[in-house]
């Protein structure tokens, strides 16, 4: 080949591909660009929203390097490049990745529904797979909670979106139901007196809703009292043994006996 007939094939191939690869190249410097754009936006509206800020960074990146490849593909195409084999390298890539990460993806989609919807934040109080704490981390695939006897569990969140979570502080309080049991020789109007007084000098329990006082039950060898009052969610357990603790001591102090003393 001599040099005029590489003049003539390159000229013929800059009039073919040329426009195209111009217009490519421009699009992707827009595409690019417009990218970048809209992340920006994205994470404003995002922030604006109050969108967990432990998810705001992951999304961004993930819309925008999907944004990214399908820009490319797009320009490889209008070009004349042939995709039909990266289709069919990212297919299968996509199906190995899936069977091998299936339980870490559920994980991993779970953890977006998590921070989205936002059944629990951190430092509420939840009761998850048996376990009773205060949410301390929220990651993409796991949580960790510390119990109130200071454990740290760390739960999959693939267990958290599909059962059943008690969030114990989304109401901000309480009712705490506490029982005692009194034979029939010691009226009902005494014991009620002695406890409504405790409940009412007590400065950890809410004033409303209003507390009750009344029998939850009767045996062959007695009856049962039950008390409902309500606290601050925070605190609750802190509430419920110094409460018990007053109960108890004034109703030995008023000459009552309780089941089982002598």
């Amino acid at each position: 080949m001599n040099i005029k007939d590489f003049y003539r094939q390159a000229y013929v191939w800059l009039l073919s591909f040329g426009p195209r690869l111009l217009i490519s190249i421009v699009l992707l410097l827009v595409g690019f660009w417009l990218i970048r754009t809209l992340s920006k936006t994205l994470n404003n509206t995002l922030t604006r929203r109050n969108v967990d800020p432990s998810l705001r960074p992951f999304l961004i990146s993930t819309l925008g390097l999907a944004a990214q490849v399908l820009l490319i593909l797009a320009c490889m195409q209008m070009i004349g490049i042939e995709l039909t084999i990266f289709a069919a390298l990212i297919g299968a890539f996509g199906v190995a990745a899936g069977l091998a990460l299936s339980g870490t993806l559920q994980n991993f989609t779970s953890g977006i529904l998590i921070l989205l919807l936002k059944p629990f934040e951190v430092n509420d109080i939840i009761i998850a797979q048996g376990q009773e704490g205060v949410v301390t981390f929220i990651k993409i695939f796991y949580t960790v909670v510390r119990t109130i006897d200071n454990k740290t569990v760390i739960i999959p969140n693939s267990k958290l979106s599909n059962e059943v979570i008690t969030n114990l502080s989304r109401e901000g309080r309480r009712r705490l139901d506490i029982e005692l049991k009194f034979s029939f020789g010691i009226p009902f109007e005494q014991v009620k007196s002695i406890l409504s007084n405790a409940i009412n000098e007590h400065k950890g329990l809410l004033k409303e809703p209003t507390f009750q006082v009344g029998v939850s039950g009767i045996d062959p060898d007695g009856y049962k009292v039950v008390t409902n009052v309500w606290v601050n969610a925070y605190g609750f357990q802190e509430v419920k043994m110094d409460l018990q603790e007053i109960f108890v001591r004034d109703v030995l102090a008023a000459g009552i006996k309780l089941p089982g003393v002598a």
